[in-house]
């Protein structure tokens, strides 16, 4: 747990996926063929307490829904870029942006289109219900599954690491 929170007290950058990250991972759609996203609201609080504590947020996905910006917009999350099939150009753009490298990010994922970011993220996080290939490259496991309060894991242990 040590090197975990040594590793958590550096992030400046929190970078997320949506699918499976924020949500559970399942796409429902209503009659009409709207998306329909759930987001679990203990995530959102954590989001807004990092925020506060001065770490910028990150949202990278590949599919794109009205849901995630009106959430994001609700959460003060500016960096949203979505319908991204290779992740890491973003991520290294906002590096640039923010003037950080990459030993200040952490980054949330479930899935093959996240492991370019954990393979060099300072933090590197699966959700519990991840695929093997973001397991493997995951510094640390939540004990809760995407979309049911991961994100809200992973933000009180880079808070608690900042002394927050």
């Amino acid at each position: 747990m040590n090197d975990l929170l040594i590793r958590a007290a550096a992030v400046r950058l929190l970078v997320l996926d949506v699918d499976g990250v924020l949500t559970d991972g399942r796409l429902y759609f209503s009659a009409r063929g709207d998306e329909v996203k759930a987001f679990h609201v203990r995530d959102g609080a954590g989001i807004v307490l990092l925020r506060r504590a001065g770490v910028e947020i990150g949202v990278i996905t590949g599919r794109s829904s009205p849901a995630v910006d009106r959430r994001m917009t609700e959460l003060g999350v500016t960096r949203v870029r979505q319908g991204v099939q290779d992740k890491l150009p973003v991520l290294r753009e906002w590096l640039a942006e923010l003037k950080l490298e990459a030993d200040a990010i952490a980054c949330v994922g479930d899935d093959i289109a996240e492991a370019p970011l954990l393979k060099i993220a300072r933090l590197s996080v699966a959700v519990a219900d991840a695929h093997p290939t973001a397991r493997e490259h995951a510094h640390y496991i939540t004990q809760a599954p995407g979309g049911m309060g991961a994100v809200r894991e992973v933000c009180d242990l880079i808070l608690q690491a900042k002394g927050a």
